[in-house]
């Protein structure tokens, strides 16, 4: 078999599946080949896949789309994993070294072999995140070819409910006949294409606002700390809008198109798109800041929960398609007393398709790609003694360097241009749908 270059991935969104094509030049930097979405219709539910046969459909359309505009069949694809499972646990191990023992590249593996072993109860580990190192107790990022008796791992386990892919499986492998080449965290992927290594040091909230659910994700030292998903988003809002008496397209276009996280009008609008003749957007905005206030609560008990309150230097980082909804930043600012930061996809990551780059509905199905190691075109060799020349020759010049496979845990390659699910409050009983925008979630 011969295996040309690119990488394909899906984002599996309560709102919206969104497919993408790309491939890495020789300094880790993406270029899209592809990008399409298709609507979830209800499909997948709080980023879990709910109906298997639906499912299957919109992937083998969307898989359908992106070949068309590459030009090539795709064999198999990486796929986020979501849901409000999803959390983080710890993970330590240690090795004791002799009184003049130094730390070797052989020690740091062997914890590294047992973190990849390990197996938490009750939960599947779905991605080790990141770890940090300590030699007699201390912390140390480099620990090789340091003098110590004892050194200790401690790793951050990104973990969730066991069967959380089997839908996903029966729906795209047994449904859509596209092999799955490696699930991956939504977050983790968010997180690696949108965030900087200052924020991750000096420690930021990374909250990806997805239309089922919202992730908040708490770095500090470089390090993630603590994962946990909301089970609230942007069609959370969207519902609790239909509460005024409005179908639920409607009540969407309204929050789009006029709603607004802080400063309200009081004037009522008229409705072309309603059968309802007018709409009183102060109760608008006040139904959309119920739900918002929610969300903070919960936002703030994660927080706290992390031990790192006051300590996150760099505020708060947000993306997703529901973090389009106005004014989110100010509100956001407002509540936290910390600055606010719009992100999506890094220039340094995307050397093309600024519409795309620029958008946060789509930073977690770019940021997919940089965990990607597999070629996902695979086509058939040629007969022996015949060379392939115009496939080899399309395939150099169309997909360029080749990456290698990573057995085990898969981490994000990075730019040579860059250096317990506990505490969901409930005030709004019932809303565990989908919040801000139609876009995406988490």
């Amino acid at each position: 078999m011969i295996q040309t270059g690119f990488v394909a991935a899906l984002d599996l969104g309560t709102s919206k599946i969104k497919g993408v094509v790309g491939r890495m030049n020789e300094n880790n930097v993406i270029s899209v080949l592809a990008c399409e979405t298709v609507p979830s219709k209800q499909c997948i539910r709080r980023g879990v896949v709910y109906n298997v046969e639906e499912t299957g459909a919109n992937v083998k359309k969307l898989i359908s789309m992106l070949e068309n505009v590459i030009g090539r069949n795709i064999a198999k694809v990486y796929v986020s994993v979501a849901g409000q499972s999803l959390h983080t646990i710890p993970y330590r191990t240690y090795r004791q070294l002799s009184s003049s023992g130094i730390v070797t590249e052989n020690v740091i593996n062997q914890l590294n072999d047992e973190a990849q072993k390990f197996k938490p109860d009750l939960s599947r580990k779905y991605a080790i995140a990141d770890v940090e190192y300590y030699v007699d107790g201390k912390p140390e990022k480099n620990p090789v070819g340091i003098t110590c008796s004892m050194v200790e791992a401690e790793y951050q386990m990104l973990v969730g409910r066991p069967n959380l892919v089997a839908n996903i499986e029966k729906g795209i492998v047994e449904r859509a006949n596209v092999r799955i080449a490696g699930y991956i965290v939504g977050a983790q992927a968010s997180a690696a294409i949108s965030l900087n290594d200052d924020e991750k040091e000096l420690g930021c909230v990374f909250i990806d606002f997805g239309a089922g659910t919202t992730t908040v994700s708490i770095y500090k030292g470089g390090v993630l700390r603590r994962t946990v998903v909301i089970p609230f988003g942007g069609k959370t809002i969207t519902k609790d809008i239909c509460e005024l008496n409005f179908t639920e397209t409607d009540a969407e276009q309204y929050k789009i198109k006029f709603g607004k996280a802080v400063d309200g009008s009081d004037n009522s609008l008229f409705s072309p798109f309603s059968s309802k003749s007018d709409i009183d957007l102060v109760e608008l905005n006040k139904v959309i800041r119920m739900r918002l206030d929610e969300i903070t609560a919960n936002i703030k008990e994660q927080i706290r929960l992390s031990g790192y309150e006051g300590q996150l230097g760099a505020g708060i980082v947000i993306t997703g398609g529901a973090s389009q909804l106005k004014n989110l930043d100010l509100y956001l600012k407002e509540k936290f007393n910390m600055p606010v930061r719009k992100a999506s996809a890094k220039k340094s990551f995307v050397n093309n398709a600024p519409e795309i780059a620029n958008d946060p509905s789509f930073t977690q199905v770019l940021g997919l790609l940089l965990f990607g190691t597999e070629d996902c075109e695979v086509v058939e060799a040629e007969p022996e003694g015949e060379e392939p020349e115009s496939q080899t020759k399309s395939s150099k010049n169309l997909f360029g360097k080749q990456s290698h496979r990573n057995e085990g845990i898969k981490t994000p390659k990075k730019s040579k241009t860059d250096k317990n699910n506990k505490g969901i409050k409930t005030t709004l009983g019932g809303f565990f749908s989908s919040m801000f925008s139609e876009e995406e979630d988490e």
